[in-house]
């Protein structure tokens, strides 16, 4: 049956597993997110919440990579860390660990010479690695 045919809700999930399994989603945002009212703003919250997963672990993984290939694997595995931070705590912790092993000045920041470097080193090393790749 498709979504058009009389009879079925619009929306309505082929799985009921699925449909259960965002209910309770939805249900523990609503408990634990910023008390949401309506399940419209838990919906919104959690997807907010999923990105912010998503573009966390992935610069932790790109970071991960970097620190083997040249780039400032450091640099982005904490930009990764520190996203994750909002919704995980042992990220938090773990980016402490990763700040002290980053070059850093008298306040505890990073040099902005170091983070330009880092970006720069990784721009000419992926644009060299393209050249290479495809235009050689």
């Amino acid at each position: 049956m498709a979504d058009d045919e009389p009879g079925r809700p619009h929306g309505h999930h082929e799985h009921p597993r699925l449909e259960a399994l965002e209910e309770a989603a939805l249900a523990a945002e609503m408990e634990t997110g910023r008390r949401e009212e309506t399940r419209a703003e838990a919906k919104r919250s959690l997807l907010r919440r999923l990105g912010r997963m998503t573009a966390g672990s992935f610069l932790c993984v790109l970071g991960l990579v970097l620190m083997v290939l040249p780039g400032p694997g450091l640099l982005t595995l904490a930009a990764g860390l520190l996203i994750l931070s909002v919704d995980v705590p042992f990220a938090a912790r773990l980016l402490e660990k990763v700040r002290a092993r980053l070059p850093a000045d008298a306040d505890g920041n990073v040099p902005r010479h170091v983070v330009v470097s880092g970006v720069g080193v990784s721009v000419l090393a992926l644009g060299a690695s393209m050249w290479w790749t495809f235009l050689r």
